[in-house]
């Protein structure tokens, strides 16, 4: 396998040649991916701004319509190759991909196809007579101009259609920088956009390189008007710095620390089994993941023991098994830095449930046994810090009341969870917390239309849904003398 960049509607080989993609199951070679350098960002940032600038496609909406839609139904034929790819190269769980690692993001573009179509991209504001002048205003909504988008590894195929999406359904060009850990599926994204679809030349470029620098010119070219950017907090402050230099638009989703509260009359082993499997999905590769447990103090010991049954019987295995919930981290570096922290919860005075370690008999590929964490308050730095792998840290409350405090004392607000028998008490709990999204007695928040974003340092903006449709537009307001 050696794939190409996606460059002004051509498909071509990187200036710095290749490099390796790896199967994090097996630490296999899969194949050779082009490697983008800075010239060849240089030329699909420029084909991007062109092709905004000098043709129709901001303004010609059934044309982006009929393009999205082909990409779709271009994606469904192709899903059990795609599926493969996916297994293959992020690790990810067959069984998710039925899902929100593949399936449901392809779909998505359905639903943003459907939005952009009837969409009211103007509003009559009536008449008015300011300083005495009759005047007509109208407010219109148009595209931002060129979009960079930066996406990670955990779920490639969510986020870059979540980003390609609507920012050409509202008439953007885009140029799309995906993680260097999982740069084959993007790579098949711009085939399949350049055979089978009518996308015209430079609308969509996509540039994978092992150099994570390249990333850095989207967020500093004058020529780019908005950046995307899905990843780490920390890398997030970067990006929101270098942007102000232009002063673009910037969407960020970073990361998160979420809170999943069990309430004091709640089901405790099911809603401990429920956490734990919600952690040790895709071996905790997730910045929504409800990664912080927190049950009444006076049933700690048990949902410590709950918790730690689950997840032991949970496990971790083949990404390619249907079986599978928990597979491999995606990186050598990845696993070291779980390994950093579970090393760190020891030292903090926290002991294992369950896990803490590599697991028995798997001599290669990435892999963590999915851990539960016991005996730390919330101010320990594994309480605090975003790990990303398969660990769930409990956490003792006193009511529902310090449950939210607990909950909300954290840097970050991306997502959240409340169970509890009682209707009433688990709602003004759930209206409490600071996050962007909350699973409130089960309810699932991921869906095409529905938004997803975060309050505090888990970022600024809405991802999919019509807010997130509408990131990438501007208002105007059109004002008309009448005589």
């Amino acid at each position: 396998m050696r794939t190409s960049l996606l460059i002004d509607g051509d498909l071509v080989d990187g200036g710095a040649g290749g490099f390796d993609t790896i199967n994090p199951a097996t630490e296999e070679v899969l194949g050779q991916v082009a490697d983008g350098d800075v010239d060849d960002m240089d030329r699909a940032i420029a084909a991007a701004r062109t092709a905004f600038d000098d043709t129709d496609w901001s303004r010609d909406t059934a044309l982006r319509v009929h393009c999205l839609r082909q990409l779709r139904d271009a994606l469904v034929d192709e899903i059990e190759h795609l599926r493969s790819i996916t297994v293959a190269e992020v690790g990810a769980p067959v069984a998710l991909t039925y899902g929100g690692q593949l399936q449901m993001p392809v779909d998505g573009l359905g639903y943003i196809a459907d939005l952009a179509e009837s969409y009211e991209w103007t509003t009559d504001l009536g008449m008015a007579a300011p300083f005495g002048k009759p005047t007509r205003r109208t407010v219109v909504r148009e595209p931002c101009g060129v979009v960079g988008a930066v996406t990670p590894w955990n779920f490639p195929h969510q986020i870059n259609f979540a980003k390609l999406g609507p920012a050409l359904a509202a008439g953007n060009t885009v140029v799309l920088k995906p993680a260097p850990d999982t740069p084959w599926c993007a790579a098949e994204i711009g085939r399949i956009i350049k055979d089978r679809t009518d996308f015209p030349a430079g609308v969509v470029n996509i540039v994978t390189s092992s150099d994570h620098r390249i990333g850095a010119q989207l967020t500093e070219d004058p020529r780019v008007d908005l950046v995307s950017f899905t990843g780490s907090t920390a890398t997030g402050r970067v990006v929101m710095a270098a942007a102000s230099q232009t002063v673009k638009k910037v969407f960020l989703e970073l990361g998160g620390k979420s809170a999943y509260i069990v309430l004091d009359d709640a089901d405790l082993p099911a809603a401990c089994a429920a956490a734990a499997a919600g952690v040790a999905m895709h071996a905790g590769q997730g910045c929504a993941f409800t990664t912080r447990l927190l049950v009444p103090r006076a049933h700690y010991d048990e949902a410590v023991a709950t918790a730690s049954a689950a997840m032991s019987g949970i496990g971790c295995g083949d990404p390619a098994d249907p079986g599978t919930l928990c597979g491999p981290l995606i990186s050598s570096r990845q696993r070291d830095r779980v390994e950093g922290y579970l090393t760190l919860a020891i030292a903090e005075g926290g002991w294992f449930g369950c896990g803490g370690g590599r697991p028995a008999g798997r001599d290669r590929g990435f892999y963590i046994e999915p851990t539960v964490i016991g005996g730390l308050t919330n101010e320990a730095r594994v309480a605090r810090e975003e790990i990303f792998g398969p660990v769930l840290v409990v956490l003792a409350h006193d009511g529902d009341a310090d449950a939210v405090r607990l909950a909300n004392d954290s840097p970050y607000g991306l997502s959240g969870a409340v169970v509890g028998a009682d209707q009433n008490r688990v709602d003004w709990v759930a209206a409490r917390l600071r996050t962007g999204t909350v699973n409130v007695n089960g309810g699932v928040w991921y869906a095409a239309d529905a938004p997803f974003g975060g309050y505090k340092q888990s970022g600024i903006g809405r991802e999919m849904g019509l807010a997130g449709f509408e990131e990438y537009l501007e208002t105007k307001l059109l004002a008309k003398g009448v005589q």
